[in-house]
């Protein structure tokens, strides 16, 4: 995913009201702009963080600027939640996850369970069916080690359930993790802050739902997933 045209640097001031920030452009001209993250965001808020924003010259938009990338930890850190589906695509159609390969198509947005949307549908000929969730991650406390979710989601948990269903009505069921973020080497369950949501990745995988990481390369001109990471042991279920 190639951005065009390209990020603007800045600082950031904060953000607030979870979709908002302040920052100074390098000239020191204050602006404010759209933050499309809706999740705490936890260690990458800090006042003084280099930031990079895309900019929209659209009438119906409010705010021209929007929030990217924060470096944090030494690294440049994807936040735009919406651009996970896009990476996903786009590995998926690369083939760098192989164990989804050779469908001969992918769908978006299709409904399925009792209230939700898959991200992908992928179907192909004497296959079953096989339902991709797609989940955001950028959040690190110890280093090499990125964790999901940074707070509670009780969307996410139910979107597990569902996910079980499909995989116990004979269809492939799985979960799409994309760290935006290169200096991780695996991913962790947050049972520490979302215990509920812990709990419903194990029962989904024991219903046979499979879970896959992809890692970002994330740079001011792109962001583009590069391989798989192995989810770390605390995050499996205890089966």
């Amino acid at each position: 995913m190639i951005f065009d045209p390209p990020l603007v640097r800045a600082t950031l001031v904060q953000r607030y009201k979870r979709f908002l920030f302040d920052a100074l452009l390098d000239d020191g001209t204050p602006v404010t702009g759209f933050c499309p993250n809706t999740g705490s965001m936890r260690g990458l808020t800090t006042p003084g963080s280099p930031i990079w924003m895309s900019l929209h010259d659209s009438p119906t938009r409010k705010y021209r600027h929007m929030l990217e990338m924060v470096e944090a930890d030494g690294t440049l850190v994807g936040i735009n939640a919406a651009f996970a589906n896009r990476i996903a695509e786009e590995a998926l159609v690369a083939g760098l996850v192989p164990d989804l390969g050779g469908y001969g198509s992918l769908r978006r947005e299709q409904r399925y369970g009792t209230r939700s949307r898959i991200d992908f549908l992928l179907s192909g000929s004497g296959r079953p069916d096989c339902y991709v969730e797609v989940k955001n991650v950028h959040f690190m406390r110890a280093l090499g080690l990125a964790e999901f979710p940074d707070t509670v989601t009780t969307r996410g948990a139910r979107h597990l359930e569902e996910l079980g269903d499909m995989a116990e009505a004979g269809h492939r069921a799985v979960m799409l993790y994309v760290v935006q973020r290169q200096d991780c080497d695996r991913l962790r369950l947050c049972s520490d802050l979302d215990p509920r949501y812990a709990a419903a990745f194990w029962r989904a995988a024991a219903r046979g739902v499979e879970a896959y990481v992809l890692r970002c390369r994330v740079t001011p001109q792109e962001i583009v997933a590069t391989d798989l990471i192995a989810m770390d042991e605390a995050g499996l279920p205890a089966l």
